[in-house]
């Protein structure tokens, strides 16, 4: 069967990939399909973000589906970036400059108050009967005062994990895999996703 990951981001689509390689799924993106238009974000929750995506775009190709809205929490800002999490220092969706506003509105934080956790929603939708679940997965970390590390994409050079005494950025890819949001929430997805299909 084919199993649609909704989304055009090349990092996500490796780090999904990466994480589902076991199954018996032929995996396809959004960029197989360049034709199909991409969906307003206009949920207030990451939830309803990951269902709207997941519902549309199994409708618009006809695979089951899964999409997922991801963000940012920082206690300190009351959950902000959260839901706009890719858009918050501006529409286009900028790491380095959402990275450059983070740190800028966190300067005057102590680091006692860094606190924030990344999270993971998915849903999973067929063409027929739209969402038939959703998942999530959390991990708690740091902000940092300043970006460390190469490796991952988005916030990771400021998500400081401590278990591992380092930023996701500095850790390898596979390691952060298992460790990340997004693979907690794909575990809970594939136990679901398993008894579905």
């Amino acid at each position: 069967m084919i199993l649609l990951i909704g989304t055009k981001n090349t990092n996500k689509i490796k780090e999904i990939s990466a994480i589902l390689r076991y199954f018996n799924v032929e995996i396809k993106s959004l960029l197989d399909f360049p034709e199909i238009a991409d969906v307003d974000e206009t949920g207030t929750t990451f939830e309803a973000n990951a269902r709207q995506k997941a519902e549309a775009w199994a409708k618009s190709t006809g695979f089951v589906t899964i999409a997922d809205d991801s963000g940012l929490c920082v206690d300190a800002l009351d959950g902000a970036p959260g839901v706009f999490s890719a858009r918050y220092a501006g529409l286009d969706k900028d790491y380095t400059a959402n990275n450059e506003k983070l740190l800028k509105t966190l300067q005057n934080t102590p680091d006692e108050r860094r606190t924030a956790h990344f999270i993971t929603v998915i849903a999973c939708a067929t063409p027929e009967k739209g969402t038939l679940f959703t998942v999530t997965g959390t991990v708690e970390g740091m902000i940092t005062r300043e970006l460390r590390g190469d490796n991952g994409f988005g916030y990771d050079p400021l998500f400081f994990y401590p278990p591992e005494n380092a930023t996701f950025a500095e850790l390898p890819a596979h390691k952060k895999n298992k460790l990340s949001h997004r693979f907690r929430a794909l575990e809970v997805f594939a136990a679901k996703f398993t008894d579905y299909f």
